[in-house]
């Protein structure tokens, strides 16, 4: 008898309490053999290089590449897998799982599984900026200094996640930042004074109750958004028109599709929010879509 293809699960554990990590290990390995494979599973902790994980276990061939996680996880595999012919398989285990959702993914991890084993591949855009990629979107101003502030209060106060979140984004748009930038979208010069730039991989709905999802995946454009409001009372506004899908009626909002983006400052770094992930890099920034470079597993 054949032996069952070998996939390789990364798994992220966000769990507090002993025991979660080796119970969601054995959970995922019950899954895949449900499903009619093996499973290889690798526990990543906080702190680990996942990357140098990921491209290790590439060495081995496997037919697939799993990551069981969030947002964060699936960009840092897809970071390693863009551009080659080995897939992507992705169990969502994260707080919001947008990239699963947007492709369809089953949220409960037995029929995530079956879609990895049983599914088809998809090649979807990756976007990236500095040659870091992200799969969701990136941004300025606003989220990077919000995620900063959500980590200060983790660590110095010790609130949750959710309680942190909460707090970061009243302290941060008690003030919100005011960028001073030149942008070039697709070689047009624009002056830019906002609180944000948020730049999308493929374009994003931004009105309703939808706000946040993707329809597409592999239409090969970024999508920049900003604004002019400057206040907390107008950034609100700008929200109510978006709940009331009146946004893109909003004189203060500005929207944008290009396959490249050149952000220049006076500053020579800029705090960078991509897939959740804050990271300090060097002006100027140049952002890219690359069409259908990665390789997905979905149902």
């Amino acid at each position: 008898m054949q032996k069952p293809y070998v996939l390789y699960s990364i798994l992220l554990n966000a769990d507090a309490g002993p025991g979660h990590a080796k119970q969601n290990a054995e959970g995922l390995k019950r899954a895949f053999r449900d499903a009619g494979a093996d499973a290889d599973v690798a526990l990543v902790r906080r702190g680990d290089d996942l990357r140098g994980l990921t491209r290790r276990l590439l060495k081995n061939r496997p037919t697939a590449l799993v990551a069981a996680g969030g947002d964060g996880t699936v960009s840092a595999l897809a970071d390693v897998l863009r551009g080659g012919e080995t897939p992507l398989g992705i169990v969502p285990a994260g707080t919001m799982n947008h990239f699963a959702k947007d492709l369809g993914i089953p949220l409960e991890p037995q029929a995530a599984a079956r879609a990895i084993v049983q599914g088809r591949r998809r090649a979807v855009d990756v976007a990236e900026v500095n040659g870091a990629c992200f799969i969701n979107n990136a941004s300025l101003g606003l989220y990077p200094g919000i995620v900063k502030e959500r980590t200060r209060q983790q660590r110095r106060l010790r609130r949750s996640k959710r309680a942190a979140m909460l707090w970061a984004s009243l302290a941060v748009l008690d003030r919100p930042p005011l960028l001073d930038l030149q942008l070039e979208l697709d070689g047009k010069r624009q002056d830019c004074r906002a609180p944000f730039v948020f730049v999308g991989n493929n374009d994003y709905v931004m009105e309703g109750f939808d706000i946040g999802r993707r329809e597409a995946l592999d239409c090969g454009v970024l999508s920049v958004y900003t604004t002019k409001s400057c206040s907390a009372g107008g950034l609100l506004a700008l929200f109510l028109h978006a709940v009331a899908r009146r946004l893109r009626q909003a004189e203060d909002f500005t929207e944008a599709s290009v396959t490249s983006l050149r952000v220049q400052s006076r500053r020579s770094k800029l705090m960078v929010a991509t897939d959740g992930e804050v990271r300090v890099m060097a002006t100027p920034l140049e952002f890219r879509i690359r069409p259908r470079a990665l390789q997905v597993l979905v149902p």
